[in-house]
């Protein structure tokens, strides 16, 4: 964010995006009434929480009769800390007009207000403890949400089931740093034993099992998140550019006659079951001595070494040599033989390959392959309240987190002492704070220590 951020001041800034027949104007910060007051023609000032007012927005002139009307609005009241931002806040339903809502802008920062940074509404709201840092990240992923399941994510993290599991593991590892410094606090009483050292190898074992599984969701996230690359790969003129534009139901590409039409991959996303899937068309592989059909042709190898999924079309058996290429261009993917061009050729029943039978041409058997193509994506199943790590940032300090777990396994098995094991216990509280924006203090310490170990009372 540019620049140093006054939470004193009033912000305001449009809501939504340009274009609609309706926009909504946001204002926030201690004068957000007092600001809203002097351009509308009903006082809010007293005006009760949460309540819809109907007025004008007016410029005021001198003299009164030459006031100008800009427009009829509906203003919502918002105090505080029960707002989006945990600030006084104002919200204006004016016409889209892009007229209108410059004019509005133009007086509520000549009345006081000041133009809005880039996320800093939801800056305030991380600030004033509307939200932790994670769930400010999901309000961005939520409204760049262009499928069900990435939707359904962010949705989740910005409730707080990812929060609440962060929040789980912390408390477990409190409990452990606590058991700790209580061994190191009282290590000159002998007959005083607060760590068994079986019951936190358990119990760090049980918080490193965890944090790996949300580690490797987030290879699922990345799919989710970005779609699922998949390539259309094969020779020359056997239906892949014809096979692009049946998938995703639309003349994406040049289909001719002509070999060596496709020169360069074209690219375009569809759905399946709410999934994005990024089909890649290639341009088809063959001995040429044409140097952009070359060019291209390469590209179409380094698809092929992008994508999850490859969906190799043929028209003729193919040769063994051909077979092995593939095969070994596409291992560790999920490689799918299609055999086009059913409309005109007739499948071979010598081939040994296990191939979908398609007429791109005609929309023959596109479904079946749909499902394929879904099924090769080994999507886990996964409901609403399961958490997916979608963000990089999250899937780096949860890597931290086990590598410094996995330090502190190693000297539980070791019998290291106390205080070297406790340091990194914090080392892997901080490593989960750094999602959340939360600092793990030593009074949290402290507090666990004497609201669930106190001696004596």
């Amino acid at each position: 964010m540019a620049g140093k951020i006054e939470q004193n001041d009033t912000i305001c800034a449009l809501a939504t995006s340009t274009g609609g027949a309706i926009a909504v104007i946001r204002i926030s910060g201690k004068d957000s009434f007092e600001i809203m007051n002097r351009i509308f023609s009903k006082d809010i000032l007293d005006a009760k929480p949460n309540t819809i007012h109907f007025g004008r927005i007016f410029a005021p002139s001198i003299p009164a009769s030459q006031i100008e009307i800009v427009d009829e609005v509906l203003v919502s009241i918002f105090r505080a800390p029960h707002s989006y931002t945990g600030e006084d806040s104002v919200e204006i339903s004016c016409h889209g007009s892009e007229y209108i809502v410059k004019r509005i802008l133009e007086l509520l920062i000549q009345n006081g207000c000041r133009q809005a940074e880039p996320g800093e509404f939801t800056q305030r709201a991380f600030l004033n403890g509307k939200m932790d840092l994670s769930q400010a990240e999901a309000v961005a992923d939520l409204i760049a949400a262009s499928n069900k399941a990435t939707h359904k994510i962010a949705l989740s993290q910005l409730r707080g089931d990812f929060s609440s599991e962060l929040s789980l593991l912390r408390e477990q590892l409190l409990k452990l740093t606590s058991l700790l410094e209580l061994e190191l606090d009282f290590s000159d009483h002998e007959d005083l034993e607060f760590a068994d050292r079986t019951e936190l190898l358990q119990l760090a074992q049980t918080i490193d099992n965890r944090i790996v599984r949300l580690a490797q969701s987030f290879e699922t996230g990345q799919a989710l998140k970005h779609g699922i690359p998949v390539a259309i790969v094969g020779k020359t003129n056997v239906g892949k550019s014809t096979l692009l534009n049946r998938l995703l139901k639309d003349d994406r590409a040049i289909v001719s006659d002509v070999h060596g039409t496709t020169r360069d991959t074209v690219e375009d996303t569809m759905l399946l079951n709410g999934i994005t899937f990024r089909i890649i068309d290639t341009a088809g592989i063959r001995q040429t001595d044409d140097t952009v059909e070359r060019i291209g042709i390469d590209r179409t190898y380094q698809a092929i070494e992008k994508a999850k999924i490859i969906l190799w079309v043929i028209d003729e058996n193919p040769t063994i040599a051909e077979i092995d290429d593939i095969r070994h261009r596409a291992e560790g993917k999920a490689l799918i033989t299609i055999w086009n061009k059913a409309d005109i050729h007739s499948y071979p029943l010598d081939t040994k390959l296990d191939a979908i039978v398609i007429s791109a041409k005609n929309s023959e058997n596109i479904e079946t392959l749909e499902h394929a193509i879904y099924s090769a994506a080994n999507i886990p199943e996964y409901n609403e309240n399961d958490v997916i790590v979608t963000s990089a940032r999250h899937y780096e300090a949860l890597s931290h987190a086990h590598q410094n777990l996995l330090r502190v396994l190693d000297g539980l098995h070791s019998s290291l002492s106390g205080d070297l094991l406790a340091e990194d216990l914090r080392l892997v509280l901080s490593d989960l704070s750094d999602i959340t924006g939360g600092a793990i203090t030593p009074q949290e310490t402290l507090n666990n220590i004497f609201s669930h170990f106190c001696v004596g009372k």
